[in-house]
Order: C-alpha cells, then sequence, then structure tokens
C-alpha cells in the first residue's frame, strides 16, 4: 500500500472553488489509479474521478464533469482536485484512494478496487 493525506478542505461560499491536494508516499506508482471519492452523513461513498499515475488518462463522475479536474504533479507524488462552481451538496468528507492495477487495465470507479486511503478533509459549502 502507499500512504496518503489529504489537505485543502475547509469552508467556501457556493459557487466558489477549492483545490485539495493528496501527497503519496511508500511504493513506486507507476501502476496506481488515484482517485477522489466523498462521503456525506448517512450516504454511501462516491467515486469522483481518478487519474493513472503514469499516462495521466482520467476518469470523471458524470455528477462533477465540467466542474472538478483531477490532475498529478509526479515530480511531488501529488493529486489534485480542483473543485469549481461548488454547490451545497458538494458538502462531504473528501477521501483520496490508490488502487494497484494491472498493466493495460481501465480506471476503476468500484469503491472496492481502492485499497489505499487517505484520512479525509472535510469540505463545507455554505449557502
Amino acid at each position: 500500500q502507499v500512504q496518503l493525506v489529504e489537505s485543502g478542505g475547509g469552508v467556501v461560499q457556493a459557487g466558489g472553488s477549492l483545490r485539495l491536494s493528496c501527497a503519496a508516499s511508500g511504493r513506486t506508482f507507476s501502476r496506481y489509479a488515484m482517485g477522489w471519492f466523498r462521503q456525506a452523513p448517512g450516504k454511501e461513498r462516491e467515486f469522483l474521478a481518478a487519474i493513472k499515475w503514469s499516462a495521466g488518462s482520467t476518469r470523471y463522475a458524470d455528477s462533477v464533469k465540467g466542474r472538478f479536474t483531477i490532475s498529478r504533479d509526479n515530480a511531488k507524488n501529488t493529486v489534485y482536485l480542483q473543485m469549481s462552481s461548488l454547490k451545497p451538496e458538494d458538502t462531504a468528507v473528501y477521501y483520496c484512494a490508490a488502487a494497484q492495477l494491472p498493466f493495460g487495465s481501465f480506471i476503476p470507479t468500484a469503491l472496492a478496487a481502492y485499497n489505499s486511503w487517505g484520512q479525509g478533509t472535510q469540505v463545507t459549502v455554505s449557502s
């Protein structure tokens, strides 16, 4: 497993923007997909976006397409989630996660595919 630490959460007004960071350490990341998930109280943890560490290919949930952008800085071992046009329903704890992939596999969206998780960072969107 890799170790993941999220940061960048906070309180933001509706319509605003926020950038989350996920610092990774441990093993090499060449065959990892790095994903962002969120979980609101009483709700299931949901997939938001993911990126292949080496190739940079991305995948997004329909609910955040056009608003959220995932990226990575290989030199810094960091994955980012840029969030724009935030809504109160975006309020949740946001987690980054890592999935170890076979060569040539597609980016997974299923929760069970991700084996390493950060501690989460709270994002609160006020109206």
